[in-house]
């Protein structure tokens, strides 16, 4: 999806090989510039039906079958069109005849007639939104730490092209990433070197046929437009090596760039386990303002769980504000709550907190089960002892939201002790609770939990703090 390329992990490799013909050999070329690899790697193949998708499931499971891993093809199955479910079974049954396990993942939302009243551009967002999201939940359920997708050289130039249209600046025109972290799983893109037609040769060779979506001729989308262009542009020699080349340039520049943030953001952010931020301003008046408006940018999108930066103009005016000195009160921006911190109107730091208002909603939680809450917190609980007349059918559902105001109220009304607790004021609104119909049941980063004799107990087992775009890779866990 868009919002996933624009998680900035990286240029391509300058190493990265450009292979005339696609074979296993190239194909191990292309995989070693984007490693470190586990021993015996278990890799996740998202598998459309196309040329690009099933190449890339058959040299991956070749790749990872010579080290002794293996391939496991996931299939999303979108349910835009009417023929997308026999499409998926029939991509299930050429990869099960070449011994690759196949799974089909469903979105449930997607159907011919949704489709027909949504613009073309915002369907396929939501799809392909969804699409990540279902091929990174599945990695993530089954340990699979690399995500392979079959973008290729005419894609990286489709996407160039789009993003110029848009007037993207530099993080936009480095396009789609070779390497991108996404939720604790690695985006691995190893055919961005690759064009189009070597996907197909290599199939023909294998004698493997594919699937051609019909939205790929459909003019109501613009890449589908783009496309059509590309001939006229090589003719002026703008093809797509050259687009993809530049914009594989262009993502040095953007990698050099997050070297500077991440600098920034090593001595300037220290990240809470719940979620929240501490911002020292003094390193940001030290620092170009392009790396200081990206520092903060990532921090806002760390707290917040975003997937796209704030509106620059916003963005512009916070950032003019710490600058000046810090913000003389309270502001809210990228779904987070911005608290200075100082004396005397001297400003040194500030609090960077999810704002409680803009949460996502409490979502039913399970025990035994993973609940992704809020973009921003992976839950799991272990069904504690129920005592022996409860039935399970009546037992209330338990909830994961936000603690809210009447939350801390209720918890401190029972508990005192934790209006002493060391997580600032600006911050408790905005921590994940556990609820049920007769009110908060636990606070994991509070240490809170109600003891009722009558109810049965909730343990949580694991709440981890993973949002979408971390301030340095990896999750903050409480156990």
């Amino acid at each position: 999806m868009q919002a996933l390329e624009e998680v900035k992990s990286g240029a391509a490799p300058p190493g990265a090989p450009v292979a005339e013909t696609l074979t296993a050999s190239a194909f191990t070329g292309l995989m070693a510039v984007l490693g470190p690899f586990e021993r015996k790697p278990h890799l996740a193949v998202a598998v459309s039906g196309g040329a690009d998708s099933l190449a890339l499931s058959l040299l991956a499971h070749g790749w990872a079958r010579r080290r002794g891993g293996r391939v496991t093809a996931l299939t999303v199955d979108h349910r835009l069109r009417s023929g997308s479910t026999a499409e998926a079974r029939q991509v299930g049954a050429w990869l099960r005849s070449r011994s690759i396990s196949h799974r089909t993942l469903t979105w449930t939302e997607g159907s011919p007639k949704g489709s027909q009243a949504a613009p073309a551009a915002n369907l396929q967002a939501r799809a392909r939104a969804a699409r990540y999201g279902l091929l990174a939940g599945w990695c993530r359920d089954n340990q699979a730490l690399h995500l392979l997708i079959g973008h290729q050289r005419e894609d990286q130039a489709e996407t160039f092209l789009l993003r110029l249209a848009r007037g993207s600046g530099v993080d936009g025109l480095a396009a789609m990433a070779p390497v991108v972290a996404l939720e604790g799983v690695r985006i691995l893109r190893p055919l961005l070197p690759v064009g189009a037609e070597q996907c197909r040769r290599y199939l023909r060779r294998r004698g493997q046929p594919w699937i051609e979506d019909p939205s790929n001729h459909d003019t109501a989308f613009g890449r589908v437009r783009v496309r059509a262009m590309l001939p006229v542009l090589a003719g002026e020699g703008i093809d797509t090596t050259r687009l993809a080349a530049t914009a594989q340039r262009l993502g040095r520049t953007r990698q050099a760039l997050e070297h500077g943030v991440a600098g920034l953001l090593a001595v300037a952010a220290t990240m809470y386990p719940a979620g929240y931020c501490r911002l020292k301003t003094g390193p940001f008046r030290a620092q170009p303002a392009e790396i200081g408006l990206r520092g903060l940018a990532r921090t806002l999108m760390c707290v917040g769980g975003a997937l796209y930066p704030p509106r620059f103009e916003r963005l512009e005016r916070l950032y003019g504000a710490i600058i000046d000195g810090g913000p003389g009160s309270a502001r809210t921006l990228g779904g987070c709550r911005i608290v200075p911190l100082g004396r005397n109107g001297a400003i040194d730091a500030i609090w960077i907190c999810r704002e409680a208002a803009a949460m996502a909603p409490p979502l039913a939680i399970v025990p035994g089960e993973r609940t992704r809450w809020d973009g921003r917190f992976d839950v799991t609980l272990s069904p504690g002892r129920r005592p022996a007349k409860a039935q399970p059918s009546t037992a209330p559902k338990v909830m994961i939201g936000g603690l809210g105001r009447d939350g801390w109220a209720e918890v401190v009304g029972v508990s005192p002790e934790l209006r002493a607790a060391p997580i600032p004021a600006p911050a408790r609104p905005g921590l994940p609770a556990l609820t049920d119909g007769k009110g908060v049941v636990a606070v994991p980063h509070l240490g809170y939990r109600r003891q009722s004799k009558k109810a049965g107990s909730v343990d949580v087992s694991e709440i981890i703090f993973t949002p979408v775009q971390c301030l340095a890779g990896g999750g903050f866990m409480v156990v």
